[in-house]
């Protein structure tokens, strides 16, 4: 009959609830998958199986390319129940004097069975265990945290609470990218130069922005920073955008010309409707998030159209000039939109239908332009 196997590791217990005993440990990441499943949410005839979501392919991705990106940093715990079949042998000896008396330490032995009829199952990090058993290197040092429970119930009821967290602020995210050097997933690292971008635009006396930005540090502004990030997201998707043009693959992108372009573009705006700059949303749809992602699109294509000019400034300050009759920004009624000036919504349709509007608004009134 063949030895059952057996995972020995260090570990520090403790107690929580009634008597409920709780381990913090290390493990190598390849080994996560061989003492955990993974229990998804299903159902038989009569009653809701497991707990967890279906994996996400492309978050695992992501995380398996940071883990592979070379020497990281990767302390995110994951959370276990583990079946009541696991054994804790209490080191021998005196505790060091001083010393917290919380916990103690000793040897965790957890059976090793094949799927499905593991000792452990995964409460939080179903994501983070997948790609750390794809990633090159096996022996990442993960923490975990471990609680002793077979009871579905209970392991339900940590699931929901660990997962309902509330995430951190967009606006904080954002804020923080620039300061980041090392390898992101790729929705975090498509914001990193729109957002040292938009900090440059906030903190450059030159720049029309100036001061004007709202960022998770300052509230103090009028324009949303998350407005001008997914302008220059759209913009830096297509070789052909006034920022795309500008960019390549990692750090020699010409992000000094990208911000050139940006003062060029957004400055002529600031020019052309003086009357509506500077002036908070409810006075002004030009300084609303919705007319900042409309202006916003329309750069590609007045940057474009003026790259054959021989001042290029001048010429884009003339395609504006010739819209500027036909926006309301603070007053009136958008012809041939339906809206109020002030019932421009930051909705996906209504940026959606004022974007479109000033396209063809746009267009339009070049090709009768003489």
């Amino acid at each position: 009959m063949t030895s059952r196997e057996i995972l020995k590791i260090r570990a520090v217990r403790a107690e929580q609830g009634e008597g409920t005993g709780v381990f913090a440990f290390f493990l190598h990441g390849a080994d996560i998958n061989r003492i955990a499943d993974i229990s998804r949410i299903r159902r038989d005839d009569t009653e809701l199986k497991g707990f967890q979501r279906r994996e996400i392919r492309d978050h695992v991705k992501d995380i398996t390319a940071f883990l592979d990106s070379g020497p990281v940093l990767f302390p995110n715990a994951i959370i276990l129940a583990l079946s009541p079949e696991i054994e804790f042998s209490r080191s021998r000896g005196r505790s060091p004097d001083s010393a917290s008396e919380i916990g103690e330490t000793g040897t965790l032995s957890i059976p090793v069975y094949p799927e499905g009829r593991r000792a452990a199952w995964i409460v939080d990090g179903q994501q983070r265990s997948m790609a750390l058993s794809a990633a090159k290197n096996s022996t990442i040092a993960v923490p975990v945290i471990g609680f002793v429970s077979d009871a579905l119930a209970i392991q339900r009821e940590q699931f929901i609470l660990v997962n309902k967290v509330k995430p951190l602020p967009t606006a904080l995210i954002n804020e923080l990218l620039p300061e980041v050097s090392v390898l992101l997933p790729r929705d975090l690292a498509a914001k990193q130069v729109p957002s040292a971008l938009v900090e440059a635009l906030n903190t450059d006396p030159k720049s029309p922005f100036h001061g004007m930005i709202k960022r998770e540090s300052d509230r103090s502004g009028i324009v949303t920073d998350t407005a001008l990030i997914e302008t220059m997201k759209a913009s830096l998707k297509t070789a052909a955008g006034a920022l795309g043009q500008f960019r390549q693959n990692g750090a020699s992108s010409d992000t000094a010309a990208m911000y050139e372009a940006l003062l060029l573009y957004w400055s002529a705006v600031r020019d052309t409707f003086p009357e509506a700059w500077g002036r908070p949303s409810t006075e002004s749809r030009l300084m609303h998030s919705a007319g900042i992602r409309a202006m916003g699109a329309l750069m590609d294509t007045l940057m474009l159209r003026a790259d054959a000019a021989t001042d290029k400034p001048a010429a884009i300050r003339e395609m504006l000039a010739r819209l500027a009759p036909h926006c309301c920004w603070t007053d009136g009624k958008w012809e041939g939109l339906g809206f109020e000036w002030n019932a421009i919504q930051s909705t996906a349709q209504h940026i959606a239908k004022l974007t479109d509007h000033l396209f063809h608004l746009e267009r339009d009134l070049a090709r009768t332009a003489p």
